[in-house]
């Protein structure tokens, strides 16, 4: 009697509102093979993240699951924030919020565990969780890019909570730089968009001053020329990229963007 290995079953079709992210599944889960819990966290917290992570690469497959991504992931930031601080117990009233969360991220900030930009992207993935709860969104709201935007802050929130110490793993500016610009030159330009012009800017030019102007940022730096022509990049990236409509490419120039703010951060001069 032979034994016949039954057939595997088909893969889901993917979502067609989730393909300008990645190309494929595997292409999905390259997008958050550097979302890792640091080492230490508790089981709820690991849990809860590593979840949230798998459900962002399934939302290949079902849109939604980005948006419950960033959900779930708020569960873990929660109890970090609570174990990080050292406020097990408190309640509403000690916390001196509206609700838990808000109040564990407003005390994250004020310690200096999180800079102001990375406290108000965790509160508008609160938000979001809020409406979803009262009715007033659906698990959809979130884009795949902007839910992987958020997705990225809660784990880089729990990795600065409760992460080895910041002198430790803190890399200088141009570390970082070198490792934004390695990943950026990485990923392909956005297929479709050779040769596109929005609000009169060509994306592919614009590509490529940045490009040259980072590669001088980490080849002996920048004159007063390069940073005024940095900058007109930077507004341009400003003006762009709200208006793709494309996740892919719109993901693709807000990098651009990130990478030519790091490299113009050294020259912007101190407030008096």
């Amino acid at each position: 009697m032979t034994l016949v290995s039954p057939p595997s079953p088909p893969s889901p079709p993917p979502d067609p509102r989730s393909d300008s992210l990645a190309f494929d599944y595997s292409g999905m889960r390259a997008l958050v093979a550097d979302l890792v819990p640091p080492p230490d966290v508790s089981g709820a917290v690991r849990s809860a993240l590593e979840t949230a992570r798998e459900l962002m690469v399934h939302s290949f497959y079902r849109y939604e699951f980005a948006t419950v991504a960033v959900v779930h992931s708020l569960y873990g930031l929660e109890r970090a924030l609570v174990e990080g601080l050292g406020v097990e117990g408190l309640g509403v009233e000690e916390l001196g919020e509206e609700e838990p969360l808000e109040g564990l991220i407003a005390r994250a900030l004020e310690a200096g565990l999180v800079t102001a930009e990375l406290a108000g992207a965790l509160d508008r993935g609160r938000r979001v969780r809020d409406q979803i709860a009262s009715g007033a969104a659906t698990s959809a709201t979130l884009p795949a890019g902007g839910a992987l935007g958020l997705l990225r802050s809660v784990f880089e929130a729990v990795a600065l909570v409760l992460g080895p110490p910041e002198e430790a793993k803190k890399p200088t500016r141009v570390e970082q730089l070198q490792d934004r610009w390695d990943e950026l030159r990485s990923r392909p330009f956005p297929p479709g968009f050779a040769g596109a012009e929005i609000a009169g800017v060509d994306l592919v030019m614009l590509d490529l001053n940045v490009a040259g102007l980072v590669h001088r940022a980490l080849n002996g730096g920048l004159d007063d020329d390069h940073v005024a022509h940095l900058w007109r990049c930077i507004a341009d990236l400003d003006t762009v990229v709200p208006l793709i409509g494309e996740g892919n490419c719109a993901a693709y120039f807000a990098q651009v963007r990130a990478t030519a703010v790091l490299a113009v951060a050294p020259y912007v001069p101190p407030a008096f």
